[in-house]
């Protein structure tokens, strides 16, 4: 997303009922981001809360947008995933329709633009554990719920302020920029050949780059980039003279991966080698990584103050009008500098261990496929010419895992390149 100035704003998509549009503060291929405020502050309106961001974009091009809308209504309910209060309608100068999704504003800006802020040294190994914690718990809930992120990066991480007392961290990282989700599944081979992945490149694991497989250990491939890009303050794949396709090539084939440094915590280095394993079978799941030391142990901050809540308005009544295609994905490419001070695990690392994972994955049942979660989507009926969305009721698991879930060793250490 392309972050603009505030005060670089023209009111083209027009007001809601409720709130004034202000300011552009971003902006990317599903439209723009807008700073909106209530129009009359000092009345307790208890659909909204008195600052929001509103994603907008014209109805014939807000197709993103609507599944956006689509995926948060039935994930919603956790705390580190970014609030969705609704959607709504207006009339742009133009005349044409506007559609407008009302989201929870992260005043902290997006974890890119906190990377950016600090330059080549990266961020504080204490910021970033708990940063990666809070990802962690809001990619775990999306994984249970059944649903694969698709687009994990920091310019889709946003940072809300803590409301917490006796909290730790100033900012709360919430996991937003959910319009290229799917729902996890078995693919088949006829999916499996379509010749398009979700995502940017920078981001995507081997499996995504050579299979087209996104399922839930390309979100963790793409939280260990983003762990890295934190830590070092550069991006996961960090050299000038590579491109875009360059990347790709280097994920989709061989043995090469993102460099760690040397310098690192034993800790963080061995979190970052439970993200980086090429066989996504053998790749530590959310669950797993949310027992890693790296994160195990920080203060715990759920449970506590919350700011006021809010209803959503779609509750009430809602519109869907989706009218572009729902696979979308990003391609850019960036520049990136040399740093001499990383290393490469050995070849040796990765044969040397397929064969012991494989053993112990298979001992510890790892493998065995569990009853699924169904979650019901969002049914559409017309009544009286327009559309009403049927909120389903949807039953969230809790946050402690299930019995039946893989537990993790943590004395047991898995190199990178599997």
């Amino acid at each position: 997303m392309e972050i603009k100035k505030e005060g670089e704003s023209v009111n083209e998509f027009g007001d809601g009922v409720a709130w004034y549009r202000g300011a552009m503060v971003g902006k990317g291929s599903f439209g723009c981001v807008y700073l909106a405020t209530l129009k009359n502050q000092k009345f307790n309106y208890s659909y909204f809360p008195s600052v929001m961001a509103v994603k907008s974009a014209e109805v014939s091009n807000s197709g993103s947008i609507q599944k956006e809308r689509e995926v948060l209504n039935n994930i919603k309910g956790c705390p580190y995933i970014i609030r969705c209060f609704g959607d709504e309608t207006t009339t742009g100068k133009n005349g044409a329709m506007v559609y407008n999704l009302l989201l929870e504003y992260g005043s902290g800006g997006t974890l890119a633009q906190r990377i950016d802020r600090i330059g080549s040294k990266g961020l504080s190994e204490f910021e970033v554990r708990n940063h990666t914690r809070s990802m962690l718990r809001g990619l775990n809930y999306i994984h249970t719920i059944g649903y694969v992120h698709c687009d994990m990066k920091p310019d889709n991480v946003l940072l809300v302020p803590n409301y917490s007392k006796g909290s730790s961290t100033e900012f709360n990282a919430k996991i937003g920029d959910l319009g290229l989700a799917k729902r996890e599944k078995n693919q088949s081979k006829k999916r499996r050949l379509e010749p398009y992945w979700r995502g940017t490149p920078m981001y995507l694991s081997p499996e995504a780059v050579s299979d087209n497989v996104q399922e839930c250990p390309a979100d963790i491939w793409a939280l260990g980039c983003i762990v890295l890009e934190m830590l070092t303050g550069k991006p996961p794949w960090d050299r000038e003279e590579d491109n875009a396709e360059d990347v790709l090539t280097k994920i989709r084939g061989g043995h090469e991966m993102p460099r760690i440094p040397d310098n690192l915590s034993k800790e963080a280095k061995d979190f970052l080698k439970g993200c980086f394993v090429r066989n996504p079978r053998y790749r530590w799941t959310a669950e797993m990584l949310l027992t890693h030391p790296f994160v195990d142990g920080l203060i715990d901050d759920e449970g506590v103050e919350q700011p006021q809540e809010v209803e959503d308005i779609n509750v009430i009544d809602s519109i869907l009008l989706v009218t572009e295609s729902d696979d979308e994905f990003a391609y850019y490419s960036e520049d990136w500098s040399e740093d001499d001070s990383s290393g490469y695990w050995s070849e040796e690392d990765y044969e040397d261990i397929e064969d012991e994972m494989a053993s112990y994955f298979a001992e510890e049942g790892l493998f065995k496929v569990e009853k699924s979660i169904t979650v019901i989507s969002s049914t559409i009926d017309s009544i009286g010419g327009s559309d009403h969305i049927n909120d389903p009721s949807v039953e969230v698991p809790s946050g402690s895992p299930s019995n039946n879930s893989p537990k993790c060793p943590l004395s047991f250490t898995i190199p990178a390149g599997v």
